[in-house]
């Protein structure tokens, strides 16, 4: 969120963040984020605790939003693919 704050921030005329799709992403991401840690924590406490009430279900499948981001960084920086692979490949090395 504050990494939201500062690219809001770094836009000269504040109407083009609407037009940067990226942004627009992320921020519905963020909102999202909000919304399942806070919002529906409320919802379900005052209909009726953790066991009843609401299906929580479908919404847990919002999550997956989330990996879309790193889907994006891996898409522009392929180099890091390149060192994760790297990584697990030095894991495997060392625990065996």
């Amino acid at each position: 969120s504050i990494e939201l704050i500062i690219r809001f921030g770094a836009f000269e005329s504040k109407r083009n963040c609407l037009r940067d799709r990226w942004f627009v992403f992320d921020a519905l991401l963020v909102m999202l984020m909000v919304a399942e840690t806070w919002v529906l924590t409320l919802v379900v406490l005052f209909i009726g605790g953790v066991g009843g009430g609401m299906p929580t279900g479908p919404l847990r499948l919002l999550r997956l939003l989330r990996l879309s981001r790193l889907v994006r960084l891996l898409r522009e920086m392929p180099e890091l693919l390149t060192l994760i692979n790297g990584m697990r490949v030095a894991a495997r090395a060392v625990s065996s």
